[in-house]
């Protein structure tokens, strides 16, 4: 969707997403949680925190004519970036604090770093990366938000323009991309307190990516029981509409102490927010978040890895990542139903058969190959006039048949220059011949076919890029011969 289109809740239906009316946002950022687990998983709910806390509070940053250096004022105890007040509001008028002139590393094969401006704002709806959540991105006004960290207490846009501080701007966050982060990471909060809820396994640590989110378990295995288990529970407590709240505390709150944490930043000022997913968890957590289950619509875990120090991987899907993935596999499944002559069914079955037909049309021609390697080696030493060269082309093969017929002829009294591939394209290459010949050679050959090669002995092969000079190898190899055969 459009990041410019207004500032309600509505979602095309397009995408699938219908979220409810607007209503008071639940944001809640992702950290390892670790929950702890009650004796009645059903009804029990799990307080744990987040790796993630709110930013510290701050207050609006003194103007700063850019280029000047950003002047990054101690925080204050005010309320938390609006992006977590209203996770769900697309559009917002703020002004400019402040800008100075930075750059990002090089990054994506680019040898240079992107030169640009660091802004902050007065307020800001652009989430900072933070918490195992990634930064949202949207505009300035018409100017493109490319990066989005936290810098103590302000949330610092990476942007190409300069804007002047103090100007009232309108902000606008790329809404498929927030909501995709929304969804993933309340998926993820729900994922966590059930796991640890249902089986005891405590989250360590998660990552959202591009196209799947992880989160790591503390658990050597999980079985494919308790995988299905987990994933009907969490789908059932999306079709419960169970609410997603907000909680603010102040740090002296003794509500805190009833949600285990790794502790507050040092820097931390400003209330403490929590996300409770009513009846289930508690969590400490800085991020965007849905406000109810039913805006996940629904989530499919994908299985488990190995994951690292004895730990479990498992992975999921969550929302509209879902609904692409069904999309993506039923475009396959009509395409290897067209191409295989059969139904979705019968589709494995049909391509091991292949594999299968394959690996013997594979094994038939690589003995054929070998035959006729064979009797090429015996038809040229049959040949009462052959020469001291031999040479041979042949767009199949590989190194095995140009050994066998090298080791068939020899190469005591014969050069050999055996080629295979593409005459336009790469392929490989073999000199073979007296050793001292062969050492001499070898590298002047691999240079004229632009290729790289090694030699031992009485054998120099390796790849070549430009088979179309064949002719000029074996050219140079006469010439060495007939000067060879003169001198003695």
């Amino acid at each position: 969707m459009d990041p410019g289109e207004g500032g309600g809740r509505e979602c095309k239906q397009a995408h699938g997403v219908i979220p409810p009316p607007p209503r008071a946002v639940s944001v809640r950022v992702l950290r390892p949680c670790v929950p702890s687990r009650s004796p009645s998983p059903p009804a029990a709910r799990v307080r744990r925190p987040c790796v993630c806390v709110s930013p510290p509070a701050r207050r609006p940053l003194p103007p700063a004519v850019c280029p000047r250096p950003l002047a990054v004022p101690a925080p204050a105890a005010v309320m938390v970036f609006q992006c977590q007040r209203d996770s769900w509001a697309r559009q917002f008028t703020t002004r400019v604090a402040s800008c100075r002139p930075a750059e990002l590393p090089a990054e994506g094969g680019a040898k240079e770093p992107l030169r640009g401006f660091h802004v902050v704002l007065e307020d800001t709806i652009l989430f900072p990366e933070g918490g195992g959540q990634p930064d949202d991105r949207g505009l300035i006004e018409d100017v493109p938000v490319l990066r989005v960290t936290r810098q103590g207490p302000a949330a610092v846009h990476f942007v190409q323009r300069p804007l002047e501080p103090g100007r009232e701007v309108l902000l606008r966050v790329d809404w498929d991309r927030r909501f995709d982060h929304m969804q993933q990471h309340s998926g993820q909060h729900l994922i966590t307190a059930l796991a640890d809820l249902m089986f005891g396994f405590k989250t360590t640590s998660w990552e959202l990516g591009h196209q799947r989110t992880v989160i790591e378990l503390d658990t050597p295995s999980v079985t494919a029981e308790q995988v299905e288990a987990l994933e009907k529970n969490v789908n059932e407590k999306i079709r419960a509409r169970i609410p997603v709240v907000v909680k603010e505390h102040s740090e002296d709150d003794p509500e805190i102490e009833t949600v285990r944490s790794r502790g507050l930043p040092d820097n931390h000022t400003g209330p403490v927010r929590i996300i409770s997913i009513e009846g289930i968890d508690d969590n400490m957590c800085c991020g965007t978040h849905v406000s109810n289950l039913s805006d996940l619509q629904v989530i499919k875990l994908l299985g488990t890895e190995k994951g690292k120090k004895n730990k479990t991987n498992l992975v999921f899907l969550a929302g509209n990542r879902v609904l692409k993935s069904v999309e993506r596999s039923h475009s396959i499944e009509k395409a290897l139903t067209s191409l295989l002559k059969n139904g979705a069914e019968e589709h494995v079955e049909a391509v091991k058969r292949l594999q299968n037909s394959v690996k013997l049309l594979q094994k038939n021609n690589l003995n054929l190959l070998r035959d006729l390697a064979v009797l090429t080696a015996q038809n040229f030493k049959s040949n009462p006039g052959r020469g001291q060269v031999f040479v041979l082309h042949r767009k199949d093969g590989d190194s095995e048949f140009m050994n066998i017929i090298a080791n068939e002829i020899g190469t005591e009294d014969t050069l050999l220059f055996l080629t295979v591939g593409d005459e336009k394209a790469a392929g490989l290459f073999l000199l073979a011949g007296p050793s001292e010949v062969v050492e001499k050679l070898g590298p002047r050959v691999a240079e004229l076919l632009e290729g790289k090669g090694a030699g031992k002995r009485d054998r120099f092969q390796g790849k070549a890029t430009r088979m179309s000079r064949r002719a000029e190898v074996q050219a140079l190899l006469q010439d060495f011969i007939g000067h060879q055969t003169l001198e003695e």
